[in-house]
């Protein structure tokens, strides 16, 4: 059985990049290919893709009002983010809207297949290098409303948990790291996500990032 994988990106070299490599593992199969959000929705109906790679630039209908379609639609599958350098507040929104991580296009053929096989599984997984850019520029911004509570909303442990999360790393190193079982990780972020009220590590980050709560 081979995953199916659907590339909504208007640029054919970028498409046609990322079919060559992905072609190249046999565990996946790219079945469909769409220039905007009409098309990629048809799509995600017809094919039923495992896994979407979603640029956000897209003419009609971008990739953030696509992945509202498909959040409207209840459909679960797994979103990951194709993004340039310059598109960091498009990812804090994308990632507010469940996507479970974001590529570079020019991204090496591990880093596509190990945000993929993470997505599968049902996880995040947010690039350290990205997420650090992302982490820089949101620290410089005034919060507005002058939400300083915000910043105690979390414990320290839970701060610690998310913060590692924001810089990619996995339950199970983030147990290491600290010292403590991965059940009691999983606890942390249960209690992350029901302070911030998110569903998801990426939603998680995206609200901290947004209200200041989070700094390198």
């Amino acid at each position: 059985m081979k995953y199916k994988i659907l590339i909504v990106d208007d640029h054919w070299v970028v498409r046609e990049g990322l079919k060559l490599v992905i072609e190249t593992n046999d565990s996946y199969e790219v079945v469909g290919e769409a220039e905007e959000g009409a098309t990629a929705l048809a799509l995600v109906e017809e094919l039923q893709p495992d896994v979407i790679l979603m640029d956000l630039y897209m003419p009609h209908m971008s990739g953030l009002e696509t992945m509202k379609a498909l959040k409207e639609k209840q459909n679960e599958t797994p979103v990951i983010i194709l993004t340039t350098y310059n598109e960091d507040d498009l990812m804090i929104q994308g990632l507010s809207l469940g996507a479970k991580g974001y590529l570079l296009k020019d991204t090496s053929r591990e880093n596509l297949f190990r945000t993929i096989e993470s997505a599968l599984r049902g996880e995040t997984l947010l690039q350290p290098e990205i997420t650090a850019r992302v982490f820089a520029k949101t620290s410089k911004r005034e919060v507005k409303n002058e939400q300083h509570e915000d910043t105690s909303i979390l414990s320290e442990k839970e701060r610690i948990v998310l913060q590692s999360v924001a810089r990619g790393l996995r339950s199970k190193e983030i147990a290491f790291d600290m010292g403590i079982s991965e059940r009691t990780v999983k606890a942390h972020l249960t209690n992350i996500y029901n302070k911030l009220g998110v569903d998801s590590r990426s939603e998680a980050v995206a609200v901290s990032l947004e209200r200041g709560i989070l700094h390198l």
